[in-house]
Order: structure tokens, then C-alpha cells, then sequence
């Protein structure tokens, strides 16, 4: 009876969900795990002032019109906490919002909330001009990234350099920057590809941070489709670029375009003292963002699902929200073998 029961489980559920998750047989009971969808949001007032102190009752989030529970929620640097089924309501929200602890309604810590980064420096021979200036930015960027877990610095020019891969240890980091020279033309878009797919295998929030000096001259992958697999990997994307690259409308628009797409902000810098003033920005985005999760609910489509994210109450209608706009799922084979897909295939990886 046991077994007939667990088999008409997974039939239903492989109904509803399809690839969004796995079914694994452990000897008995039958295991399902289903893919968690991440988002990170930003919340401001009319002058760009970021808006704290909300709570998970405080948002609302739409995933092709269908309303989403969320599963956990922290705010900045703060611990994630569950938001169990029960915690609707202000008392129950702001319990998990301050991380009461509980059974399987509010739950405790699930760990660590900070984000991963990956810096991705220009070092094609657009740099010749102001590259020590651009280093220096780089390094006090990298020194001053407290509610940061790991750092990455990686460089390109025509081809990906992993100068310093994913660590914790930031003097590492620093020597890696000094290290870097420049000369070659600009593959920026084959390469920032590269760095989203390293980024996709991490969990919990992650960014990556690009400065370049001019457009992209050596790309064969088109920019639209590095933006989809990083909205699809929730995988934040902030452009920095100086005067050199703003003079080509279509390189401002098409980073611009990269960075919202993803939740992120494009900066143009005039100057050295810009550039610095452009990486204190995106570390302050970074520990005034609210990050939440949710279990996707019952939903037939298979590509591209637009997501809303609403504040309610009268009182909150005057802030402005800045997010992803959706995400591609990936389908079960991929889910499986843990792979990202390519840019041109039919799916993605929501984190």
C-alpha cells in the first residue's frame, strides 16, 4: 500500500513540475526535490535612497501572473530565514524577518548571506590609458567588500583569464590585480559568458562586477543571449565603464540593457575618481538588497517565465523595485547532471 502510495506521489508531482526538479529513489520513502528560485531586490525611494526594514508580507511576487509563497527572505548581510507556510500576516512575517526561531513554520538560519563576486577587468589594448588608475579602483573595491564571502578576479582581453579564482583570501585577490597587463582585442561578451557559467554553479547571491574600457570588437556570442543565461541563473551583472565606451551608443545601450535585465546598474565613469565612486555604489547595492526565495507553483509553461515583484500596502507604493524580470528553466536531464546549458539552447538554471 506504502509503495502504491509514494508511486501515485511521484506521478503527480511529475505531472505538475516535470523538469523543475528530481525524483530519487532511496530505498523507501521516494525522495522530490524541486529547483528554488532566487531573487535579489532592490527597494528605493524617489532620490535613490534604499528602503530597509521591510518584511516578507511586504512583498508580493508573481510568477506568470500565478502568486508565489516564499520559502526564505533576509535582508542585506542578514541571516536568510524560512517563511514557513503559516507566516503570512505581520506577526508571522516579522518573525521571520528577525529570525525568531521555530519548527517547520519559522525556521532558523539556513546560512551564510553573502554574496559571491566576480570582477571581470578589462585587459584588452582599450586599457593602455588610466589602467593603473582602473587597478587602484579595482583594489580598494576588493578591500572594502566586508559583507562579501568570496571574491573573484578575472581579466579579459581576446580570452578569459582566472587570474585569482573564488576566494575568501583577499590579499590573494589584490596580487592578482596587480598582476594583470594589457594588450589584445575585446571579447568581452564570450568572456563575461564564461564568468556567468562559473558563477551559475553557486548558490545564494552572486555578482558580477565588469569594468571595461571600450566596446566589444572579438565576440562571436551575441550580448542578449549572456543576459538571458545570467537572468536565468540569477546571476546580477553591474557594468562599469569609463568615457571611451559611452561615446558608442551601442555599447551604452546594450549595457545598460545587460545590467537591468539582471537586476544590476550600468555606470559611466568620466574620470578615475567616477570609477571609484561606481564601486562604492555597487557595494552598497549589494548589502541593501532584500534576497528571497520560492518554491515555483503548479505552472504548464516550459520557456520563458516573466516575474513581478510588487509592494504592498498603500504606504509602499511610493518605492520603486529593481529586480529580474524572469528566467528559463532548466529541463530534468540538465537539472540531473548539474550542467548549464549553452546560450542558444531552450533553457537556464533559476538559483
Amino acid at each position: 500500500m506504502a509503495k502504491k502510495y509514494f508511486l501515485l506521489l511521484w506521478l503527480m508531482w511529475f505531472s505538475v513540475y516535470g523538469g523543475l526538479g528530481t525524483a530519487q529513489q532511496e530505498a523507501s520513502p521516494l525522495h522530490v526535490s524541486v529547483v528554488l528560485v532566487q531573487l535579489n531586490v532592490a527597494v528605493t525611494d524617489s532620490k535613490g535612497n534604499y528602503v530597509s526594514g521591510l518584511h516578507p508580507e511586504d512583498f508580493q511576487i508573481l510568477e506568470d501572473n500565478i502568486p508565489e509563497k516564499l520559502a526564505t527572505f533576509e535582508e542585506g548581510n542578514g541571516p536568510p530565514r524560512r517563511v514557513g507556510e503559516g507566516s503570512s500576516g505581520a506577526a508571522s512575517g516579522t518573525q521571520a524577518a528577525t529570525g525568531a526561531a521555530g519548527g517547520s513554520g519559522v525556521g532558523g538560519v539556513l546560512g551564510s548571506a553573502a554574496a559571491n563576486v566576480f570582477i571581470l577587468f578589462d585587459t584588452s589594448n582599450y586599457m593602455y590609458r588610466g589602467f593603473v588608475f582602473a587597478q587602484d579602483s579595482i583594489a580598494d573595491f576588493v578591500r572594502s567588500l566586508d559583507g562579501v564571502s568570496k571574491v573573484a578576479l578575472y581579466s579579459y582581453s581576446r580570452d578569459l583569464d582566472r587570474v585569482s579564482p573564488l576566494t575568501s583570501d583577499r590579499s590573494q585577490v589584490l596580487k592578482g590585480v596587480r598582476s594583470t597587463v594589457a594588450g589584445d582585442d575585446a571579447a568581452l561578451y564570450n568572456c563575461l559568458l564564461l564568468t556567468v557559467k562559473d558563477a551559475a554553479q553557486l548558490t545564494g547571491k552572486k555578482a558580477i562586477v565588469v569594468f571595461s574600457n571600450g566596446p566589444d570588437n572579438a565576440s562571436l556570442v551575441p550580448p542578449e543571449d549572456v543576459a538571458e543565461l545570467a537572468q536565468s541563473t540569477g546571476t546580477i551583472i553591474y557594468m562599469i565603464s569609463t568615457q571611451q565606451a559611452e561615446a558608442e551608443p551601442v555599447s551604452t545601450a546594450v549595457f545598460e540593457r545587460m545590467s537591468k535585465a539582471t537586476g544590476g546598474k550600468a555606470y559611466f565613469s568620466r574620470s578615475w575618481r567616477d570609477e571609484k565612486q561606481a564601486f562604492a555604489s555597487i557595494r552598497d547595492d549589494l548589502a541593501h538588497l532584500y534576497t528571497f526565495s520560492y518554491y515555483p507553483q503548479a505552472n504548464p509553461n516550459r520557456g520563458w517565465r516573466n516575474i513581478t515583484v510588487k509592494l504592498v500596502g498603500k504606504n509602499l507604493q511610493k518605492y520603486r523595485i529593481r529586480t529580474r524580470d524572469g528566467y528559463r528553466l532548466l529541463n530534468q536531464t540538465q537539472l540531473v547532471a548539474g550542467g548549464v546549458p549553452s546560450p542558444a539552447s531552450d533553457s537556464g538554471n533559476p538559483q
